[in-house]
């Protein structure tokens, strides 16, 4: 037993080194793409940007800000109107699997905020949504540094205000 622990403790002293480097020096990446918002009241669009750094091949930490480019026409009680999406913005834990050089799979959990505007009739609503956010998701490296991804989020929003699935297909870079 005393064996086990004394090893435990030499392979521990002798990793620490390694992981502090890891978090002090994390590989960074961002990405920029198109992401589709399904939603009970209609589908938007949107052009997602995100910024992410590992901490380990597993471990790291990502955040996105969208700003709506699709709307979607809606009827209520007859009349015509237009339902938009302003922006969104989250942060994000995420958990990675490196499948080969060029393909890892993730899972990400995180909190946001989505703000999304309706027009019926010359009249203006809006309405701002905080979300516990959840997802899947796979980056293609073509090569060391330049790749692609796609993701698929559910967005939790709280006091009963729905769920939003996102679908997401981005350019990504290691930097």
């Amino acid at each position: 037993m005393r064996n086990v622990l004394f090893a435990t403790a030499a392979l521990t002293l002798i990793a620490a080194p390694a992981i502090a480097q890891s978090v002090s020096n994390p590989q960074w990446n961002g990405s920029l793409g198109y992401t589709h918002l399904d939603g009970d009241d209609g589908s938007l669009g949107a052009v997602t940007g995100r910024i992410g750094a590992k901490f380990t091949p597993y471990l790291g930490v990502e955040g996105e800000a969208s700003i709506g480019v699709k709307d979607e026409d809606i009827t209520i009680a007859g009349v015509d109107g237009k339902l938009e999406h302003d922006y969104d913005a989250a942060l994000y834990g995420v958990a990675s699997v490196p499948v080969s050089d060029n393909v890892e799979l993730f899972g990400r959990l995180g909190y946001g905020t989505t703000s999304i505007k309706a027009d019926v009739a010359g009249a203006t609503a809006s309405t701002d949504g905080e979300s516990i956010n959840y997802g899947a998701g796979a980056n293609w490296y073509l090569d060391g540094k330049n790749g692609l991804r796609a993701d698929w989020t559910r967005r939790d929003f709280q006091d009963d205000g729905g769920e939003i699935d996102t679908y997401g297909l981005s350019y990504v870079r290691r930097f």
